[in-house]
């Protein structure tokens, strides 16, 4: 799982059509919010299927951080927005946020 998610960033890395975008705006917000909501709900499907705390807590994250990373990609196609890494950043944020309150929440 590891080399595949190092994979895909360091595919990422070169790509030609990124945005030009800053850190703060809706947009942000909505990738922050958006990304901490699928960690929590991966958590929770992961505890319903009876999983391990650690399983579950893996799958929340990943579950988060690939949907992230799949939009950016989407982004970087030649019609798109462009590859963002600091909206990427947000929804990492967001993923550990998610992790964090739903993990305070049981």
């Amino acid at each position: 799982m590891r080399i595949t998610l190092l994979l895909c960033c360091l595919c990422c890395a070169g790509c030609s059509h990124t945005a030009q975008d800053r850190w703060s705006g809706q947009d942000k917000a909505q990738h922050f919010i958006a990304s901490a909501v699928l960690s929590a709900a991966g958590n929770e499907y992961g505890q319903r299927q009876n999983w391990s705390a650690r399983h579950s807590n893996s799958f929340g994250l990943m579950f988060s951080f690939s949907l992230g990373a799949a939009k950016e990609l989407y982004d970087s196609r030649p019609a798109g927005s462009g590859w963002s890494w600091k909206d990427l950043s947000w929804d990492i944020a967001g993923a550990a946020t998610g992790f964090a309150l739903w993990n305070i929440g049981q």
